[in-house]
């Protein structure tokens, strides 16, 4: 590229900026601090683009140009451009003009969040309906519903899940024993870290945090399967062959998640009992005083109350991601946000129901 200053066609002063060979994308990285510091340079005078000796100009190089005419923000002309080059021009000017037009998001409002919210209260009904419907339908349908899925998505949801449990069950037993254990031994009453432990474990946090651990392991692999298969339209095929998805695809989930629920709970309860007495222990209680503990404290009520959480549990978290499943979009996005919608519906689903239940079970007196 080499710079001139000339008269322009009507007589004016000019300065001109003359190309040779290629201007691609490859060519136009050495020329382009140069060329802009001279179209700004040109001031008011007039910005001739040469282009006579130019034997190519691909795409970058007209996004070149027009940026030497934006830069220069005075009055430039070509000259020696050939047919296609003043083609190619056009379409990238009249690409760098449309601008695009601003979404205009309407307002919150409080009916607008409330019509959402019954919406997805109406899906969830319809679902329910739906899933109870192939239950009452299975003796009819059995062979839709293939064992072999039952027993893999429960190796997937339970047996896969159990050294997660175990680990995180340790932890939660041993930081809520020592951190219990601290305060408590101010008063005397450090003994007494081993019933508050058990009955926390048992009640609410062995089944609640195995819950969290399905929705995050095993509620979101089943969002992204079955939304998977919807964007690929698998479903629909299967609705062609005359096989009823939420027999094929949803209740096998639904009972593998209600089956391991429990066995997850009690492989928490044991692992978290099991770091509660490491702390006990380096307390310097005795293994037999622990175990009296927990035995006096604890009943075979507390148990079932958190077998029975973890049952409803598995239900909830296994149905959410299946229902956001079916209900993916199009798109590469769709599949991640029903994951997400998955892991977020079933925590936020199990806690809302883990507070019904201790108000039931306050109401009731157990």
């Amino acid at each position: 590229m080499t710079v001139a200053e000339r008269a322009a066609a009507g007589g004016e002063p000019a300065v001109a900026l003359e190309f040779s060979g290629h201007l691609d994308a490859e060519g136009i990285g050495l020329l382009w601090e140069r060329a802009m510091r001279a179209a700004r340079r040109a001031g008011r005078r007039v910005l001739v683009l040469d282009l006579s000796e130019v034997t190519l100009v691909d795409t970058a190089g007209a996004a070149f140009l027009t940026s030497l005419e934006t830069a220069h923000g005075g009055k430039a002309s070509l000259e020696g451009e050939r047919e296609q080059f003043r083609a190619l021009l056009d379409r990238v000017r009249a690409a760098g003009t449309k601008l695009p037009t601003p979404v205009k998001l309407p307002p919150l409002r409080i009916r607008d969040i409330a019509a959402a919210g019954g919406r997805a209260a109406a899906n969830g009904i319809v679902f329910v309906g739906e899933a109870a419907l192939a239950l009452v339908r299975l003796p009819r349908n059995h062979r839709v519903l293939r064992w072999q899925d039952l027993l893999r998505y429960a190796d997937q949801a339970g047996v896969r899940s159990l050294p997660l449990v175990v680990l995180l069950g340790f932890l939660i037993g041993l930081i809520l024993a020592f951190q219990s254990a601290v305060p408590m031994r101010r008063f005397g009453a450090d003994l007494y870290v081993a019933n508050l432990v058990s009955i926390s474990l048992l009640r609410e946090l062995g089944p609640l945090l195995a819950a969290v651990i399905l929705a995050g392991r095993t509620g979101s692999a089943f969002a992204a399967e079955i939304g998977t298969m919807k964007v690929n339209e698998e479903i629909d095929a299967l609705v062609t062959m005359g096989l009823d998805p939420m027999t094929m695809l949803v209740l096998p989930r639904l009972i593998a998640a209600m089956l391991v629920m429990p066995v997850m709970t009690l492989v928490l309860n044991v692992a978290g009992l099991l770091g509660m007495t490491v702390v006990m222990m380096a307390f310097g209680f005795p293994l037999v005083t622990v175990t009296n503990q927990v035995v006096g404290a604890v009943t075979l009520t507390d148990l079932f109350e958190g077998l029975v959480k973890a049952l409803c549990f598995g239900a909830v978290v296994a149905a959410i991601g299946c229902r956001e499943g079916l209900g993916t979009g199009v798109g590469p996005r769709a599949v991640g946000l029903a994951a997400t919608g998955a892991v977020v519906g079933g925590i936020v689903s199990t806690i809302v129901l883990d507070g019904v239940f201790a108000l039931l079970i306050y109401r009731l007196g157990l």
